[in-house]
């Protein structure tokens, strides 16, 4: 058997295990692990396991990931994360749709503290549904707006999936963060978009919400302001290079305790409910990157990144050509693959052919996160549509996917927009060496 053919075999065999439920990160491992005893025999094999492990969980970057999460986590314990939803109500609930718009808003904001897709559909999902509910709101269209809304954890920095992208192909963690901002606010306004056409076909899906005076919208925006500014704070601070994105990190997470603690928002059993969680997520994420560490290597000795890359290169489609073969393929895995996983196993593969190909590695980074982003509401998995019925359980799982097809194609806008015009993505990253 060749070692071109242990590859794609191990690949099929990872891909078999997923299915069965084993954990990705696992399933990474044991694939590149038992594909190297074939290849180069035991010895290589643990020795590749031992360094590998030992080199990607010591790698200081990777700190980002726990501080981030911890942030998040305890923001939405203290109760913050629904101030950030009551201002954004204020703002916009009283316009038609207004209640989705401002659930968008909120996923949004919370995004910029959390960095993970499910953390803001689920915090801001609790708050909002009932709200919409309350309101009139069709199912459709109030979980559609959870689900996409909380897609942009994804993108907005500090975003999981740009620290995973940095890891794996050594770009900068900073840069990357930058990059994804005027992307995510482009998909804010898109989405927002979205709504105001569904409510303009059918006034019934979303009523207006409310009139709040100016005075009470003021209100709410100085109740959420604390949490702003801590988001303010830390990603201003990487752009301003006054942090890099692990100092950013800890001093996000250190300001949120510190306010939860004086405004007497933190006790003892939420701390613990926050800290335990935030070990839980960085440990699924730390055996996903240590799986994408073993599985990489076993890749690169089987050639099937650069058999790959010489077939795509060699068909006479060009770079754009090649590139809408690759988004084709993310959105084909996305239908049946978890986000996080799909990014660790394709980046090595497709990154050497877009670097070859000329395009920017930081631009792909935001269109690589942008399709993710869009499997992440795809059927049959959809990731974040699961996310969003467990927290409105008397919705039909029908009903939620129906609700994102207008979500799908406002992120499919985004996407061309970006590809079309480059520096929507790199105008932020470039100006902080400027």
């Amino acid at each position: 058997m060749s070692d071109f053919t242990i590859g794609v075999s191990g690949l099929l065999a990872m891909f078999g295990l997923m299915v069965f439920r084993m954990p990705v990160g696992m399933a990474m491992l044991a694939a590149g692990y038992f594909g190297t005893v074939l290849i180069s025999g035991g010895r290589s094999a643990n020795a590749m396991l031992v360094t590998e492990a030992f080199s990607a969980t010591s790698n200081y970057n990777l700190t980002v990931i726990p501080l981030f999460i911890l942030m998040g986590n305890i923001a939405s314990v203290a109760g913050f994360s629904s101030r950030l939803y009551e201002a954004a109500f204020a703002w916009v609930g009283w316009l038609r749709g207004g209640l989705a718009s401002a659930s968008i808003l909120g996923c949004a904001a919370f995004a910029a503290v959390s960095g993970s897709s499910v953390a803001t559909a689920v915090t801001i999902g609790k708050v909002a549904l009932p709200e919409m509910k309350r309101f009139g709101y069709s199912d459709a269209l109030a979980t559609g707006a959870i689900a996409a809304g909380g897609t942009l954890g994804f993108l907005i920095p500090p975003s999981t999936g740009f620290v995973l992208y940095a890891i794996l192909t050594e770009e900068s963690i900073g840069q990357l963060f930058m990059a994804g901002i005027l992307p995510g606010l482009l998909l804010t306004l898109l989405f927002m978009a979205a709504v105001g056409l569904m409510t303009f076909i059918d006034p019934k899906a979303g009523p207006r919400g409310e009139w709040v005076s100016m005075a009470k919208r003021m209100m709410a925006l100085v109740r959420a302001f604390p949490l702003l500014i801590v988001i303010v704070v830390s990603i201003g601070g990487i752009y301003l290079g006054v942090f890099t994105p692990v100092e950013a990190a800890g001093v996000g997470a250190g300001l949120v305790i510190l306010m939860a603690v004086a405004m007497r928002k933190l006790e003892w059993r939420a701390f613990k409910q926050a800290v335990t969680a935030t070990v839980g997520t960085t440990a699924m994420l730390y055996l996903i990157i240590i799986g994408a560490s073993v599985l990489n290597p076993f890749l690169a000795l089987t050639y099937v990144p650069a058999t790959l890359g010489e077939a795509m290169t060699s068909a006479g489609l060009g770079p754009y050509g090649v590139l809408m073969l690759i988004i084709l393929a993310y959105l084909v895995l996305g239908m049946f693959m978890d986000g996080l996983a799909m990014l660790v196993v394709t980046t090595p593969i497709f990154f050497p052919i877009i670097t070859g190909m000329g395009f920017d590695p930081i631009w792909f980074g935001v269109i690589a996160v942008i399709v993710i982003e869009m499997g992440m509401i795809t059927p049959p998995v959809g990731l974040n549509v699961f996310v969003v019925k467990s927290v409105a359980q008397d919705v039909p799982m029908a009903t939620i996917f129906r609700g994102v097809i207008p979500f799908w194609f406002a992120m499919a806008v985004g996407l061309l927009l970006i590809i079309v015009f480059p520096q929507i993505a790199l105008t932020i990253p470039q100006a902080m060496f400027q």
